[in-house]
């Protein structure tokens, strides 16, 4: 009887170290794609690049302004007007003017917010609505002069 003990003791033992050793494989295989940054991590070179692209940037870039005093200069883009990114609490945008008025190229909702609306443009203004939990913000940009300027609900 106890060499009868120690066999299926050992055996269950076997079994579990290789059910462990299977699911932590197979853990491994599945994290990386769940918690990986989706298209990889962008070098500030390669956001340099596709924000004076003249094609729209995957949503998920972020601007490099503030909606609000403390705007950085514009920024010069290839396509035809300046861009300038914004940013509020509920997500980011970037937009640009040019000779059809003021367009979105880009947006991206902060952790916890989704995008609600958008109006890409080009047109007189354009708007983006990141909508939260409990607050919703409406981020909308017209251009004056040749720049884009994020303006205050009419």
């Amino acid at each position: 009887m106890g060499r009868r003990s120690i066999l299926v003791a050992a055996g269950w033992l076997a079994t579990a170290a290789i059910a462990t050793l299977i699911g932590l494989g197979a853990i491994r295989l599945v994290g990386e794609s769940l918690t990986g940054t989706p298209g990889g991590v962008r070098s500030e070179a390669e956001i340099e690049r596709a924000l004076a692209s003249p094609e729209p940037v995957p949503t998920g870039t972020t601007g490099t302004a503030s909606v609000g005093p403390g705007t950085t200069s514009p920024t010069p883009s290839a396509s035809s007007g300046v861009r300038r990114g914004f940013a509020t609490d509920g997500g980011t945008a970037v937009a640009e003017c040019g000779a059809g008025g003021v367009r979105l190229v880009s947006w991206a909702p902060a952790q916890g917010y989704r995008v609600r609306d958008v109006d890409r443009g080009p047109d007189d203004d354009v708007e983006v609505t990141f909508q939260g939990p409990t607050r919703e913000y409406e981020l909308k940009v017209r251009c004056i002069g040749s720049e884009p300027v994020a303006v205050a609900d009419d």
